[in-house]
């Protein structure tokens, strides 16, 4: 009997693994929320830093969601609309706990150095930060059922034909 050269297309794997996106996640994302941190407090000289912190939230999270659809989770391709306000929301959320943070810190203490405030910024930038991933990862990111994020790719491999048993 001859070998069937014929077998069914496998699937590529759809992306990094969870721990090397969330390095990639980390490091894109960490590097623009510490460049953010330091304007906030630039432009809160010339308005109130709700609106600073919303315009910086809003400049990086456009940034930010073209670096995580290209990188750290790999799409191969820029992000479109769907992520962007998919990540907005995500972002909206960020964008409340750091300006709840900040705001806590000004009840306790009214004029903190900014050393410290920006300590409490990039605390809770870091913890949302931590939830955006695990909101970008499994629900904007994500690849969807039924589609794979990879075109198919035939394995070489030979496959053994059963034996007929006599009866």
């Amino acid at each position: 009997m001859t070998p069937l050269a014929h077998t069914p297309a496998v699937a590529a794997p759809a992306g990094p693994g969870p721990l090397a996106s969330f390095l990639r996640f980390a490091v894109l994302g960490g590097g623009v929320g510490v460049l953010s941190s330091l304007a906030v407090p630039l432009l809160a000289a010339t308005m109130p830093w709700a609106a600073a912190n919303a315009v910086v939230t809003a400049a990086s999270t456009l940034l930010c969601t073209e670096l995580h659809a290209r990188f750290t989770f790999a799409q191969g391709r820029g992000a479109g609309w769907r992520e962007h306000w998919q990540s907005a929301g995500s972002a909206t959320a960020a964008y409340l706990a750091t300006s709840v943070a900040v705001w806590v810190l000004h009840l306790l203490q009214p004029s903190p150095g900014l050393l410290t405030e920006q300590i409490v910024y990039l605390g809770a930038s870091g913890l949302a930060g931590t939830g955006r991933f695990l909101v970008l990862r499994c629900c904007v990111f994500a690849v969807r059922r039924g589609r794979a994020a990879r075109p198919l790719v035939r394995q070489n491999t030979v496959g053994v034909p059963a034996l007929a048993t006599a009866a």
